[in-house]
């Protein structure tokens, strides 16, 4: 059942975001306008981040509800109650054992909308910085860094949370990690245009915003972990306050008139919901390819936490990173692209780490299944 979970998940969230990403690409491209002005660009990525998490709060809101089992509260049904539970002498499961008229506050709706804030929080500002940094390096070195993502993910679990993992667990976020610079490092050499405006350093600014951008991203799934391990929600519970919460920010920052801030908003000064509805309105091409990026980002969204609440951040990430590796090794077969043998070597490194993932994971599934039957064995015999 755990394997087949997470074929699941792992082809839900390959299908989606591979449209996902072709949708991305179309919005970076000019639009035309319906009063015959030259094309422009749309610039305000945090307009389409909002839409995104709007209608992934939607989707998460509307899953919750058609799972909703007989006999569960609303406040249970999203997550900010739990039903009590009588232990052996009829305390309920919310108060100490210690204390019975202590309330555990470790398990607080405040403190668990507060985790939900944080990882809002980091995630809203996470992406500015990785935007920032494409300024000053350039994307295959951008690529490269984020496929070194496993890294920093299990970096903040140890330092921040003290989690500690499995022993191939470090092995596979190695060989993964490794496999895809290798990919991504010895691909075939890219012909860059010479910045004669960048400023002095460019490469070490550039190089700064995505560790800030990387450190983020840690915090962010390290977060999420801590919110499973510490409270009893589920992965469809989880995406609808987060993406509450970064919608509510997205929303101020968009409806505030405030001033350029490098990095957080680089936009020019004033109302950006305001510019961002007047482009659509006279660009209406963009309509099409935002409603797919916001729908299939959502959708995916749903496997996303899915795979976060069964298996762990480290799990997600590195299927989201491998997902860049399918889909460059499915461009080889389908358009008869060359690929080097430094790349075929990269992918080859990537494989045997998820091979070793899924041969533990196999292994443990079975295990359990033998401790299984022998305790119905004995039952059985009594």
């Amino acid at each position: 059942m755990a394997l087949l979970r997470l074929a699941l998940c792992v082809a839900g969230v390959y299908s989606m975001f591979l449209v996902w990403a072709i949708s991305q690409e179309r919005l970076s491209v000019p639009f035309e306008s319906i009063d015959g002005t030259p094309t422009t660009k749309f610039k305000s990525a945090i307009f389409i981040s909002t839409l995104q998490s709007i209608l992934s709060s939607i989707s998460a809101f509307v899953y919750i509800l058609l799972r909703r089992k007989p006999g569960e509260t609303f406040m249970q049904s999203i997550g900010l109650e739990h039903a009590p539970e009588p232990t052996a002498n009829g305390q309920a499961n919310g108060h100490s054992a210690k204390h019975p008229n202590k309330t555990d506050t470790r398990f607080s709706r405040s403190a668990l909308l507060g985790r939900y804030l944080q990882c809002a929080l980091f995630i809203t500002t996470a992406a500015p910085f990785g935007f920032a940094a494409l300024s000053y390096i350039s994307y295959p070195a951008m690529v490269l860094g984020k496929s070194c993502k496993l890294v920093p993910v299990m970096l903040m679990n140890v330092l921040l949370y003290r989690r500690r993992f499995a022993p191939h667990k470090y092995l596979v976020v190695f060989m993964v990690t490794a496999g895809i610079t290798i990919f991504m490092g010895l691909g075939p050499a890219k012909p860059s245009k010479a910045k004669s405006d960048a400023p002095p350093h460019a490469e070490l600014i550039g190089l700064a915003y995505l560790l800030i951008n990387l450190a983020l991203d840690g915090l962010t799934n390290s977060t999420q972990d801590e919110i499973f391990a510490r409270h009893r929600v589920t992965g469809q519970q989880m995406m609808l306050w987060l993406n509450i919460f970064c919608t509510a920010l997205t929303m101020l920052l968009m409806a505030l008139p405030l001033p350029s801030i490098p990095v957080l908003r680089p936009s020019p000064a004033g109302i950006e919901l305001q510019s961002a509805l007047e482009f659509i309105r006279t660009h209406p091409g963009i309509k099409m390819p935002l409603l797919q990026f916001a729908f299939t980002g959502a959708l995916g969204q749903l496997f996303i936490f899915e795979t976060l609440q069964h298996f762990g951040s480290l799990t997600l990430v590195t299927i989201t990173l491998t997902r860049k590796v399918f889909t460059m090794l499915l461009s080889v077969v389908l358009y008869n692209h060359k690929l080097t043998s430094g790349q075929w070597l990269g992918a080859g490194v990537v494989f045997a780490g998820i091979s070793v993932e899924a041969f533990v994971k196999r292994k443990d599934v079975h295990a359990k299944k033998v401790v299984q039957e022998k305790e119905v064995a004995k039952i059985k015999a009594l």
